[in-house]
């Protein structure tokens, strides 16, 4: 059996996933309901493959694939979206996603997707594809966040949404210290001078 672990926070999306994998090669090892929870999981599972939601609370799809890159680790991941723009739908890629389907089709090609990916394929619905394309060949205006490093544009994503300091600190493996240290360069690179202003400043951006 190919064993998958799931990070989505409405029961109906895992109760349809687990209707869908039945009697399949797959099989539901963990489900999670956030992407912080889905750091840790992956860690202590080890899963065939990973299937996360793109907007969940404290940590989204994207922000839980880019973590995991940055750590190093090989876990197949597929995206499952109502909606991803542009500018997730390129990082994405850049950080070599498996798969990424739409959650009003992934009734008939999720199970294609995960066949795919499981045999080490990649697996992108077409129209996602397509814009993909059309993105990348006409580039993506830099925001201020581009300029930071990874890690700070991490913690900025994370402040954006509503993560306190200790929250951020067990998702990135940080203590509260390192993360105040690392929140007061970001301050000082955007010229912001608090939490809330560097929310809203990602909050603009990300519009």
């Amino acid at each position: 059996m190919i064993r998958i672990l799931v990070a989505d926070d409405h029961p109906i999306i895992l109760s349809g996933l687990e209707s869908l994998l039945r009697e399949t090669e797959f099989v539901i090892a963990r489900a999670v309901e956030d992407g912080a929870a889905a750091l840790a999981a992956v860690r202590e599972e080890a899963p065939d493959i990973l299937l996360l939601d793109v907007r969940m609370p404290r940590l989204g799809g994207v922000e839980v694939l880019r973590l995991l890159k940055a750590e190093g680790s090989r876990v197949p991941t597929v995206l499952l979206t109502a909606s991803l723009d542009d500018g997730n739908l390129i990082e994405a890629m850049r950080l070599g996603v498996g798969g990424i389907v739409l959650k009003e089709m992934a009734h008939v090609r999720l199970l294609e997707c995960l066949r795919v990916v499981a045999k080490g394929g990649t697996w992108i619905d077409g129209c996602l594809l397509e814009r993909w394309r059309e993105a990348a060949a006409h580039g993506q205006p830099r925001g201020p966040l581009d300029h930071l490093p990874p890690r700070e544009q991490q913690l900025a994503q994370m402040v954006a949404r509503g993560l306190r300091n200790r929250e951020i600190g067990e998702a990135l493996g940080l203590s509260e210290g390192s993360v105040k240290v690392f929140l007061h360069r970001i301050y000082r690179k955007l010229k912001v001078g608090s939490r809330t202003e560097l929310a809203l400043l990602v909050e603009h951006a990300a519009r």
